[in-house]
């Protein structure tokens, strides 16, 4: 039995069976949008994603926190004495500041 007498030889050998694996060769491989260019794409995308929907999340407990501070007096000053170190006239302020050593 010859290899030309095969049936992969005869399939092989039909003009629309091999212009189908070129194309399809071009498309996944060698074409500009290609199935490794497309795959990576996709998964920026996924990571975009999830980066909006944890900024919106962000967005949402800044609101909250924006609005408090109009309206509420405790949050302000309870703000002030986180982030300004502010206190009262009868109050000690003490800072901490955690030191750690390198290597």
């Amino acid at each position: 039995m010859r290899f030309k007498d095969t049936k992969f030889w005869k399939i092989i050998k039909n003009k629309y069976v091999i212009t189908c694996i070129v194309f399809l060769l071009i498309i996944l491989f060698l074409d500009e949008n290609n199935l490794f260019v497309t795959r990576s794409l996709r998964r920026d995308v996924s990571e975009l994603e999830y980066t909006i929907d944890t900024l919106k999340r962000g967005i949402v407990v800044d609101s909250v926190k924006a609005e408090r501070l109009k309206y509420d007096l405790d949050s302000i000053e309870r703000y002030g004495r986180e982030t300004y170190f502010m206190k009262r006239q009868n109050e000690d302020v003490f800072v901490v500041n955690r030191v750690t050593e390198s290597d």
